[in-house]
């Protein structure tokens, strides 16, 4: 059995076709490498909600606590009845 041999232009269109696929595998390579980079970024930011997220049920939990509360108001700049104020005018 005789296979006829292919023509130039029938050369010419698998070559094409396989610049073509590799140059699209290349394409999809840098697509998924920069969607892993986007997840890794995205995870980042959940893990970052999640403790603050911790640390304002832990405030939400200690809301009633004295000494929680009179921090937040120091924070705030609120002093007690009897305190004096200093300012430092020399900065």
């Amino acid at each position: 059995m005789r296979f006829k041999q292919a023509g130039f232009l029938t050369k010419l269109v698998i070559v094409v076709l396989l610049i073509y696929m590799a140059t699209s595998l290349l394409d999809l390579r840098g697509q998924i490498r920069d969607a892993e980079q986007t997840r890794a970024a995205l995870e980042e930011q959940v893990k970052q909600k999640q403790l603050e997220n911790q640390q304002l049920s832990a405030a939400i939990e200690n809301s009633d606590d004295p000494d929680m509360l009179e921090r937040v108001a120091r924070e705030k700049g609120y002093v007690k009845s009897n305190e004096t104020i200093y300012v430092n005018i020399a900065s």
